[in-house]
């Protein structure tokens, strides 16, 4: 990614989007969507990401399932938290806070090199995988943290209701299902449903939403209620 002028700060929030060129699919089937997850957690790392570091990842991992990437935490020296994320088919969303100087950048860095490397590899294309530069707003008080908290996770509704952020959400029911089954974001966890928990610090939200029952409420609510996504439209970057 080409160099930017947009400076991050330490131990600020930031909301991040990262396109596919031309809005392509980034991910195509299930193994991309694994494969993304785990990209996320391995280059989130200060150190050099060596095939021999992957190696021991996927082997304790083989060893470990239950525990996941976290059995190697020791090893990391860790660029951002990764507070939330959700994958979808053609872009990506996180919410990170940067705890390294350089974190947010290094980190994107190196996900859309490697993830984007992974990509060309698999489907025998060349160029650039993502636009150019990753979206990124800052969070500036504790309203446009819920408020992107509840837009992270509520962007998979989109692939059963393509138009419900012009028209409102049409079946309640059916998206809170389809949410409570979404794999490709941090909802799961959330929930206390264990999904990919090394991946995400879920302790802000946990506290400040009232552990896993609050995260599930205040999802449901807001579905149920078809909460107001336009109260900060600087945040959602679409």
């Amino acid at each position: 990614m080409p160099y930017r002028k947009q400076q991050f700060a330490n131990n600020e929030i930031y909301h991040i989007v990262l396109r596919g060129i031309d809005d392509n699919l980034i991910f195509k089937n299930v193994d991309d969507y694994y494969r993304g997850i785990f990209s996320i957690y391995e280059f989130n790392t200060t150190k050099p990401v060596t095939i021999q570091y992957r190696r021991k990842v996927r082997a304790r991992i083989k060893r470990e399932p239950d525990r996941g990437p976290s059995s190697i935490a020791d090893e990391r020296d860790r660029l951002v938290d990764i507070l939330t994320f959700c994958f979808m088919p053609n872009h990506i969303h996180l919410l990170v806070k940067q705890i390294k100087d350089g974190g947010i950048s290094k980190f994107m860095g190196k996900f859309g090199t490697g993830y984007g490397g992974y990509l060309n590899r698999k489907y025998q294309r060349k160029g650039h995988v993502f636009q150019n530069r990753f979206l990124a707003v800052p969070i500036k008080n504790d309203k446009q943290l819920t408020t992107v908290f509840i837009y992270i996770h509520a962007n998979p509704i989109s692939l059963i209701e393509p138009g419900w952020k012009e028209t409102g959400i049409k079946n309640t029911e059916e998206v809170i299902k389809f949410l409570d089954n979404y794999k490709w974001s941090s909802y799961l966890d959330y929930i206390g449903i264990k999904n990919f928990p090394s991946v995400t610090e879920r302790s802000l939200f946990l506290e400040t939403l009232n552990k896993e029952s609050g995260c599930r409420e205040i999802i449901e609510d807001w579905v149920k209620h078809k909460g107001n996504i336009q109260e900060f439209p600087e945040l959602f970057l679409e």
